[in-house]
């Protein structure tokens, strides 16, 4: 199933976070599509003293065997995008 996974080992930032394992880096979520749903990503983050979410130590994404759990986190993001009813 490559549509799983692509790893980018020319990309400058590679791997943008430490791993123990370089080739089985995930870049197809490069940027976190679970970002917004904040302590509900299931990553390991923090917020920071500014209240900014901060995703240095998460490598969620990046891990090959996640692309079903950010799959399926999809419906959070929708219920989080829908407009309030007024």
């Amino acid at each position: 199933m490559n549509y799983k996974f692509f790893s980018n080992t020319k990309c400058e930032y590679f791997p943008c976070h430490k791993t123990n394992d370089p080739e089985n880096f995930n870049c197809l979520f490069c940027y976190c599509p679970l970002y917004a749903l904040k302590d509900k990503c299931g990553g390991n983050f923090r917020y920071s003293e500014k209240g900014i979410k901060d995703c240095t130590n998460c490598t969620l994404p990046h891990i090959r065997k996640n692309y079903d759990y950010i799959i399926n986190k999809f419906k959070d993001i929708v219920e989080i995008t829908k407009l309030d009813p007024k």
